[in-house]
């Protein structure tokens, strides 16, 4: 059963690489990030690296909203 886990959340992974490959956006890009780190940190547990699952589930948010600031001052119409 762990074998049909690790193949759906590795499916996940890789759509959410291939969406950052192929968007443009920063914030599309942001959230294929955010698809791929969905299925990345299921695979860290199953693994048994619970710490490193829960270290990862803080940094990434924190730095998306940091990235998502940066790049939404850029929006001058003038």
């Amino acid at each position: 059963m762990n074998e049909f886990y690790i193949a759906i959340l590795s499916l996940i992974a890789i759509l959410g690489v291939i969406s950052v490959y192929f968007k443009k956006s920063p914030f599309d890009k942001l959230i294929g990030l955010a698809v791929m780190m969905g299925g990345v940190i299921p695979l860290i547990v199953l693994k048994g690296y619970i710490d490193v699952a829960v270290l990862v589930a803080i940094i990434m948010p924190l730095t998306t909203i940091f990235i998502l600031q940066a790049t939404g001052r850029n929006n001058d119409d003038s």
